[in-house]
């Protein structure tokens, strides 16, 4: 029901009513009547906090123009109720919740993450990267990485290099030319 679906408030938009008229669909955050906050894109969430559970929340309700906004993530089986009692991980795939909702709301044919996920272990990583596969016929991604992980992930390897005595070298390999050379590492 997109009348009750509410985005972010900006400088640009008028009064909360306005915004409520104008929400579109995919929202950034979903009124919560329980707590008068409001929630993440369940979507997004769920596909990094499996079973968890996040708000948003407004710092000053009476003054939508100059709020700002209080995040909170818990965890599947956490009682954390402040951001900053999560792990360094944690906090990192809450941060990365908050941008891809606002991908979803205001979608772009593609993106430039920088080193995105260079906070998480292998188990948070693979959770964003799961994401970035399950948004990824919706936009291009491309990804600033040093980890091996990410780059097995992507379609398409962009490298650059540099060779003592010589200058920068770039390179392209597709996903299947990547998982040859990783195969004959390994042999």
């Amino acid at each position: 029901n997109s009348g009750d679906e509410v985005l972010i408030p900006s400088p640009y938009w008028l009064s909360y009513p306005e915004m409520v008229r104008l929400t579109g669909a995919n929202p950034i955050i979903i009124p919560s009547s329980a707590s008068n906050g409001f929630k993440f894109d369940l979507e997004i969430f769920e596909k990094l906090f499996p079973g968890g559970n996040g708000k948003l929340e407004l710092t000053d309700k009476e003054n939508l123009l100059e709020t700002g906004i209080e995040i909170s993530a818990q965890p599947h089986g956490k009682k954390v109720k402040k951001l900053s009692l999560l792990s360094g991980g944690e906090r990192s795939l809450a941060a990365i919740a908050f941008l891809f909702a606002i991908f979803k709301s205001f979608p772009s044919p593609f993106y430039i993450l920088d080193e995105v996920e260079a906070a998480l272990d292998d188990a948070n990583l693979h959770r964003m990267i799961n994401l970035l596969n399950y948004l990824k016929n919706d936009a291009q991604f491309l990804i600033v990485t040093h980890q091996q992980q990410t780059m097995h992930a992507g379609d398409v390897l962009y490298g650059v290099t540099m060779e003592p005595g010589s200058g920068s070298r770039v390179f392209i390999k597709t996903k299947e030319d990547f998982e040859s050379l990783v195969i004959k590492k390994g042999n």
